[in-house]
């Protein structure tokens, strides 16, 4: 983030070899924003609003060969209109970025808030505009995913056992959540990940972040009752081989 006299520069990007069209970027992109807050934020002629608080609101889309850029009309998260949202294609990278916009929190509070929630939430619909073609690797065999799970699931019994007296259901998860979390947000790896060679990233090769690992935790025990990888299309991630 790039701070000057009151106007914020943000940015986010992932590798793109076969970016989306523009069409659907101006289509598309506020519709997909709007839908990763599972229902807080909607999306409503070129605003996104959370019932009705209209939280920023849009111009017109301007778009050229390389991308799409709404200008920043108002809303009740704009100190003031001006500054625009774009997002184009970028020498092989999709790039969304915030320039010139007049938050209403103050720095320190947007910091800490907005801005978070803005970095998860563009990452995640950059990822899934970007697609998972052409895939960052090899993906890893359903058989060794497995194993892999099943060394990770021995492994924290074991550490639950080993260290809680009571409650062991309630350490069980909780250790278990701990575990995954931060190992896939720190290197992608857990032991079982490790042992069977294989790594967790975003769906465009860079590693996965600390919010994409909740999320992907999260949403674990869906894919497990489903028998699908879920888990993996709720954070945008893929599991890799690494032989």
């Amino acid at each position: 983030m790039r701070w000057v006299g009151g106007q914020v520069w943000v940015e986010d990007a992932v590798d793109a070899p076969r970016p989306p069209a523009v069409a659907r970027l101006r289509d598309s992109f506020l519709e997909e924003t709007a839908a990763m807050t599972l229902g807080l934020v909607r999306e409503r002629d070129g605003a996104l609003v959370s019932g009705p608080v209209e939280l920023l609101r849009f111009g017109a889309p301007e778009t050229n060969e390389h991308g799409v850029a709404w200008p920043i009309a108002g809303g009740v998260l704009a100190a003031a209109p001006g500054g625009r949202l774009r997002v184009f294609v970028d020498a092989g990278r999709l790039v969304a970025r915030v320039e010139g916009y007049r938050p209403a929190l103050p720095r320190s509070l947007y910091s800490a808030t907005q801005l978070v929630a803005h970095h998860i939430l563009v990452r995640l619909v950059l990822l899934r505009m970007r697609g998972r073609v052409p895939a960052a690797a090899v993906p890893a065999d359903v058989s060794s995913r497995m194993a892999a799970g099943a060394i990770d699931v021995a492994l924290c019994a074991g550490l639950t056992l080993l260290l809680a007296r009571r409650r062991r259901l309630r350490a069980f998860a909780a250790i278990t959540a701990g575990y995954h979390v931060a190992a896939w947000a720190v290197s992608g790896r857990t032991v079982g990940g490790a042992l069977m060679r294989q790594r967790v990233v975003s769906v465009d090769g860079s590693p996965v972040t600390a919010a994409q690992a909740v999320l992907r935790f999260i949403s674990l025990p869906f894919a497990a009752l489903r028998m699908r990888a879920i888990h993996d299309d709720v954070a945008e991630t893929d599991v890799i081989s690494q032989r």
